[in-house]
Order: structure tokens, then C-alpha cells, then sequence
């Protein structure tokens, strides 16, 4: 049994516990979480300690999957973990990945484990289906669309404007976009083209919706390269219509051989984003788990990962059935 640990324990590490309940050669050794570990309830009865102690437990843990968020906790998380054991997470600010990847590769190494860094959908499973399209048709162009679905950040992007009691934002692909692409055009698509935004916004009582829709509208690195619709909706109608966290998009490539066209898609469709995404870090972690078994160590990302060591299943039983 491969043993796993999470830190953190919010939407991502209730998924990750589902998820390791699931697979049968996973068992879930510990929650740490910086919570008083007392006050924490958990699904499962695996112990739940405070993150401050994850050292003492270092040769109880197989694998930690780290589940905090990509702004503050993994940067510093990450490598920290990584000198006790091995890791995964879902590091998703993509222009910092180079240099988290070096930070955690650093630690890693020294410490003799293995990290997985950046796992997930995207980056993740779209990260490698970019990488397959590119190679098998150089002559050409990826695009990638998300949603329709929930985005975490720019919802809480828009519960801290002034005013505002709660929100959900939605990213919504343009749907002519996506025709284009998928009929071979190649076109040439600017942000605004791609995606609108669609946000619901509950008001404080007596708030200006005015003043609340365009302090959203014209939001810098959230909503102001987008076309971004607010809608303002009751606390009944948030919980009633907007309670869940579904997400999803797709990867198209298309390109050239010769005098001919061809195009690659890749798409998903998810009534969880965290509980999904959380299947994907149980997966990988148990990749990493045999990875570091054969040596294997320092930082990694879904591209130096072999797929077969991600399945429960046998190299003869693969080969019979999925090959």
C-alpha cells in the first residue's frame, strides 16, 4: 500500500481523500493542516495533525500531496515538503513554474525524493496533450479554451470589491472562436476574442450595483481584456443555482502535412473541478512513489512522467486491454 499524506484540507484535499478512498493501493496515513488539527473534521479516520509537525511523521508518509493555492502556500510549501518527502501538487501560475520547478528540484534532490510539480488539467492533462499535438503536427497552431465553468481566483477577485457579499464567475468560451479553430482556419485570436466572463454578484445591502459592476468590469489581470457581463442575484438564488464548482474546456491543434489538414482535440467536462483535479495529483502520486523506488529523483512535471506508472494495473494487463 502506497501511503499518502495531504496538507491542507478545503476543497482540493476533501477531493484528494475521496479519491485515495477509491484506488485500493492507497491509504490515506495522515491530514495536516494549520488549523488547530482538534477543531478538524474529516471524512475518513486517518489522524489529522498540525502542519507544523509533518517532520516527525516524514517516515510514515509515502507521498504528500499538497493542496494550499498556487499565490502563497505552494511556492514555499512545496520545496519545504520536499526535504521530507515525496511530493506532488498543482502549482498553476504558469509563468512562475520555472522557477517553483527549480526551488522544489533543488530540494528534492538533496533529500534523495521525488516531486511532481504543476498536476492537474491545466496546467496538467492539457499540458501534455499540447506537447503530443505540437509533435506530431509541427505545422500548425494549439488553442486552448477553459470552461464553461466556475474560476476560483477571479470569484474571489470579485468578493473583494467593495460592496459585495458574494460572487461566482464563470469563464465562457466564445463559441464562434472555437468553430474557427476547429475548422482549420488558423486564426489569429486576441483574449477578448476567446473568452467572456459571466459574473453574479450578491450586494451588500444599500451597496452602489452601479459602482460594483464596473469596479468588476474594468478589474486589471481579472475581467478588464474581457468582455464581462454582472448579474446581481439573492443569497437564495447563489446557493440555489451556483453552489457547485464545474469547470472544464478543451486543446485543439490543427495543422499541416503536406497539402493536408488535420486537427487534434482534447476536451473535458467536469461537475468538480477540485475533485477531478484531485484524482489527477492520486494518480500521480502514485507515479512518484515508484518513481523515486527506482531512482528517480528531483523535480518532475507531467512530461517526464511514463503513463503506466500512473494505473493500478499491470504492464501485461495495459498492454492486453488499453494498448
Amino acid at each position: 500500500m502506497i501511503r499518502l499524506g495531504i496538507l491542507g484540507y478545503g476543497n482540493l484535499g476533501r477531493g484528494v481523500e475521496k479519491a485515495a478512498a477509491a484506488a485500493e493501493d492507497i491509504t490515506l496515513a495522515a491530514v495536516f493542516t494549520r488549523r488547530d488539527p482538534k477543531t478538524l473534521k474529516i471524512a475518513s479516520n486517518a489522524p489529522v495533525y498540525s502542519a507544523d509537525d509533518m517532520a516527525a511523521h516524514k517516515d510514515e508518509i509515502d507521498v504528500l500531496i499538497l493542496c494550499g493555492g498556487s499565490a502563497n502556500d505552494l511556492p514555499e510549501q512545496t520545496p519545504a515538503a520536499a526535504k521530507l518527502f515525496n511530493v506532488i501538487d498543482s502549482f498553476d501560475t504558469h509563468a512562475r513554474i520555472p522557477e517553483h520547478f527549480a526551488n522544489v528540484d533543488a530540494a528534492a534532490k538533496a533529500a534523495g525524493k521525488t516531486g511532481i510539480i504543476s498536476i492537474g488539467w491545466d496546467p496538467g492533462l492539457f499540458s501534455l496533450m499540447r506537447l503530443i499535438s505540437n509533435a506530431v503536427l509541427p505545422d500548425g497552431n494549439d488553442y486552448t479554451f477553459w470552461g464553461r465553468g466556475v474560476s476560483q481566483g477571479h470569484s474571489d477577485a470579485a468578493r473583494r470589491v467593495e460592496g459585495v457579499k458574494d460572487a461566482r464567475q464563470y469563464t465562457v468560451p466564445v463559441a464562434s472562436a472555437i468553430e474557427k479553430v476547429r475548422s482549420g482556419e488558423d486564426p489569429v485570436l486576441t483574449t477578448r476574442e476567446k473568452h467572456t466572463r459571466e459574473c453574479y454578484v450578491v450586494a451588500e445591502a444599500g451597496a452602489d450595483k452601479d459602482k460594483i459592476a464596473e469596479t468588476i468590469k474594468n478589474m486589471p489581470n481579472y475581467y478588464a481584456d474581457y468582455d464581462t457581463s454582472v448579474t446581481f442575484i439573492t443569497e437564495e438564488e447563489m446557493q440555489r443555482d451556483h453552489s457547485r464548482l464545474p469547470h472544464g474546456g478543451c486543446v485543439i491543434c490543427s495543422g499541416r502535412t503536406g497539402e493536408n489538414k488535420h486537427t487534434i482535440e482534447f476536451s473535458l467536462k467536469l461537475d468538480s473541478n477540485p475533485e477531478f483535479t484531485s484524482s489527477v495529483l492520486v494518480a500521480y502520486a502514485r507515479a512518484a512513489y515508484r518513481m523515486n523506488k527506482e531512482g528517480m529523483t528531483g523535480c518532475k512535471t507531467i512530461f517526464d512522467v511514463p503513463p503506466a506508472y500512473l494505473i493500478n494495473r499491470s504492464d501485461e494487463d495495459i498492454r492486453a486491454h488499453l494498448l
